[in-house]
């Protein structure tokens, strides 16, 4: 299993061939049919992420001391914001993600190409992320 940070370079790496914004937005709607959506049950207004324009859904579970994430959205790009984040964060300790730096969302310029209202998404998105991870790290250990 990769580090955070190694992900994290490996999306930075697979953007750097984009040369221009377009092209970049055209990859992520790629990510965002290829990344697997929740089942409907899952859905619900709990995993629902507030301050989205469009609807997106993360949903956390632990397993063996990992959390893992599973997000859908009923747009396209904001799916493939969503399975971005899935990528750098399923798999790992809630420490290692509260300790994350997140430093691919700048290094690809998500956060200066994003629309205002998908940008205030975004950090939706990490904010429950990371209160996931709060939320799981917290937790007795059995």
């Amino acid at each position: 299993m990769k580090t955070i940070q190694e992900t994290e370079q490996d999306i930075i790496d697979e953007f750097a061939v984009f040369d221009d914004w377009m092209d970049k937005y055209a990859y992520l709607i790629e990510i965002g049919s290829a990344t697997e959506g929740m089942e409907e049950g899952q859905k619900t207004e709990e995993n629902l992420i507030k301050g989205c324009q469009s609807q997106v859904w993360f949903h956390a579970e632990m397993r063996d001391g990992l959390l893992y994430f599973h997000a859908d959205s009923d747009a396209i790009i904001t799916k493939g914001i969503a399975g971005l984040l899935v990528r750098v964060f399923s798999g790992h300790k809630p420490e290692e993600i509260l300790q994350a730096d997140l430093k691919f969302i700048d290094e690809i310029g998500l956060t200066q190409h994003l629309s205002p209202t998908r940008a205030n998404g975004l950090l939706s998105m990490v904010k429950q992320i990371r209160m996931y991870a709060l939320a799981f790290n917290n937790l007795p250990t059995t």
